[in-house]
């Protein structure tokens, strides 16, 4: 019997450390943008408030700037609104009763108290309450300059209305990710349909649990489609420079949970195919053919998708693929005729990505031959 080899620990500790440099530094790239933008905006502010209005140390201009703008792109106008007032309440009213009472433990409570329902009273955001009680726990920790108590509130406000002018310029990039991720899902569904029609083929055990596994672990491709849907959505409600993407925007939206459909049943192909592995099976060549021209059908939809088109080109393949199931000559073998029912099942949901209704996708698929 041939043993598998096992992996030296340092191998693995190296190949661990380089996935994740490149998780590190795919993160830094697809947060560049927020971070170029908080920098300048941080930088703007503290020129206005300075050379401008004519603040010696206008601190909290920058800190409003990176605090209203450290918001995700949903609903962000609104969020750096919220954020921006919260920041300058909670500083005035801190510089009101530093000057009132001073800087004591029981005056913080009190502080912290009184801004935080002053800030529920006005509005009952979650972020707006937490900024109100942290700039005003700044405000009565940090001493200002002499003469300089009641600028700090107007260094927010200048920081904040910075960030509001900033959070309108939003990068193509949030744009671009809902058909990038709707591309990446079908590209996903893709190699499942391959391999699954590989096992049928073979019918080797390891690789098909292997599949198994693989398909199990999909369930977060669907969720970020959705997020870079949420997110492109709410970037065009909120940039009048990109509200001529709204209308692309919702109908690659709308493609969500047909696209969530099929991956879920290509799910459960991928069971059944690993099911028949496992009992040793066998499923007819014909059907791993399909399977494999579905595939390739597929991939046509992903190509559609990152052209940032409709993938209705796939229509005719797909097409073309149900009709061959209508043609293949039937297993007198249950978990094959189940195999099948589900490949048919997954053309159904990739037509439906081809711009057909659920009713007309149905009808697309001719009765399997008795």
């Amino acid at each position: 019997m041939i043993e598998r080899m096992q992996a030296h620990p340092f191998e693995v500790t190296w190949d661990r450390g380089r996935t994740s440099l490149s998780t590190r530094v795919d993160r830094w790239r697809s947060r560049g943008w927020a971070i170029g933008q908080c920098a300048v905006a941080a930088g703007v502010a503290w020129w206005f408030a300075a050379s401008v209005v004519g603040h010696p140390q206008p601190f909290f201009a920058p800190v409003a700037a990176v605090v209203s703008l450290g918001t995700s792109y949903g609903q962000r106008l609104r969020r750096v609104a919220e954020v921006t007032v919260g920041v300058a309440l909670g500083v005035f009213g801190g510089d009101l009763l530093v000057q009132l009472i001073g800087t004591h433990p029981w005056s913080i409570a009190l502080i912290v108290g009184l801004a935080m329902s002053a800030a529920a009273l006005l509005y009952g955001g979650q972020v707006f309450t937490i900024q109100a009680a942290v700039q005003s726990i700044v405000v009565a920790t940090l001493l200002p300059d002499p003469g300089a108590a009641f600028t700090r509130w107007t260094d927010a406000l200048i920081g904040g209305g910075v960030a509001l002018v900033a959070a309108t310029v939003v990068p193509a990039a949030p744009l671009r990710r809902p058909r990038q991720q709707a591309a990446k899902v079908a590209r996903k569904v893709r190699d499942l349909l391959q391999a699954a029609a590989d096992v049928m083929t073979t019918g080797d055990v390891e690789p098909a649990r292997d599949l198994l596994a693989e398909a199990r672990a999909t369930d977060h491709l669907i969720r970020e489609l959705q997020d870079a849907a949420d997110e492109g959505l709410d970037v065009v409600a909120s940039s009048p420079f990109r509200i001529r993407h709204a209308s692309g925007l919702r109908k690659m939206a709308e493609l969500v949970e047909p696209l969530d459909r099929a991956l879920r049943s290509t799910r459960v192909l991928v069971r059944h195919c690993a099911v028949a592995a496992y009992r040793r099976q066998p499923v007819p060549a014909s059907y791993a053919a399909i399977t494999s021209e579905l595939a390739a059908a597929t991939e046509v939809i992903a190509t559609e998708l990152d052209a940032h088109r409709m993938p209705v080109a796939a229509r005719p393949a797909l097409i073309a693929v149900a009709r061959a199931t209508g043609d293949v000559d039937r297993s007198s073998d249950l978990t094959s005729e189940v195999i099948l029912a589900q490949i048919r099942s997954v053309i159904a949901d990739l037509l439906l990505l081809s711009g057909m209704g659920p009713l007309e996708a149905t009808d697309a698929l001719p009765p399997a031959r008795q």
